[in-house]
């Protein structure tokens, strides 16, 4: 027997709990460049902790899955957070749970919009990327250095993800 779980559109305030939304609606700006470019200014706390640590950009190419999804596994970096910008148009699924005493509690499925993207924080159970309508590439700003820096945890009952009915 499965669990379900409701994909709810994302927004800053229900994701708040595990890190930032990265996107230009309502955020802090100005311009610069001789007033060329705007810049959408300190979207996300960047944690790089642990020994060694220093911060990584990598691109991220990821399959897509189909809906309904079963969850049966989730993870966290408890020596920094990480961060995902879509460069593609398509919105993609994001998968975060609160911690429950070092396991992680009852799972949130949020659905970016185009162009939005996160930043998970450092220790904040998650689930793996997850492009739904194509193959995306993304830019993802995460911690490199010594340490172990991930944790994973499977569900002995998986959760399915879908939209609600």
């Amino acid at each position: 027997m499965t669990r379900a779980i409701a994909i709810r559109p994302l927004d800053r305030a229900a994701f708040a709990p595990f890190g930032q939304v990265l996107a230009t609606e309502n955020a802090h700006h100005f311009p610069i460049n001789g007033g060329m470019t705007e810049r959408f200014h300190d979207l996300a706390a960047v944690e790089i902790g642990g020994e060694n640590g220093r911060p990584l950009i990598s691109i991220f190419r990821g399959r897509p899955y189909a809906l309904p999804l079963t969850l049966s596994l989730v993870e966290r970096h408890p020596l920094g957070s990480q961060a995902f910008m879509p460069l593609h148009p398509r919105p993609f699924l994001v998968i975060v749970a609160p911690d429950a005493d070092g396991v992680p509690g009852t799972p949130l499925a949020f659905l970016t919009r185009p162009g939005m993207g996160i930043n998970i924080a450092r220790n904040v159970w998650h689930g793996v990327l997850t492009p739904l309508e194509a193959e995306g590439d993304f830019l993802v700003i995460d911690r490199g250095g010594d340490g172990t820096n991930l944790e994973e945890f499977t569900f002995a009952q998986p959760f399915t993800v879908a939209f609600a009915r």
